[in-house]
């Protein structure tokens, strides 16, 4: 079972996600949050083994919450997928060099968001092929 956390800012993208996960085989939802910071905080409580982060977020950016999550994690850190609308280069390059695992854009079809997170899990990194 892989453990699942979702950050989001907007509650009806962050909403829908936690239900395809919920109903998605091997997947189990441990937490969601609507800011970086609460991202932060839940992914040291919860110890999920995949985090799917927004970028553009109030409070702390999903770049800074990655960056911190990653810092704090130890030895076995969790691995961090960031979805997002903007599909600018910068993003990437930012979000890969700060440790995450994987980018891909918010209209990415349901079956390969479930795909990306179990080879995610599994070790792979995945950019979106935009």
């Amino acid at each position: 079972m892989i453990r699942m956390l979702v950050v989001d800012d907007q509650a009806l993208i962050r909403g829908g996600l936690v239900a395809l996960f919920t109903a998605a085989p091997g997947l189990e939802v441990v937490g969601e949050a609507g800011d970086g910071a609460a991202a932060v905080a839940l992914a040291a409580e919860a110890r999920p083994d995949v985090i799917l982060m927004d970028i553009r977020m109030p409070v702390l950016d999903g770049i800074g919450a990655t960056r911190q999550i990653l810092a704090a994690a130890g030895e076995a850190p969790p691995r961090i997928i960031v979805l997002t609308t903007f599909d600018l280069d910068e993003y990437v390059y930012t979000a890969l060099g700060e440790g995450a695992s994987g980018f891909l854009l918010k209209d990415t079809p349901p079956d390969r968001i479930i795909s990306a997170i179990h080879a995610v899990a599994a070790g792979d990194i995945l950019i979106t092929p935009h």
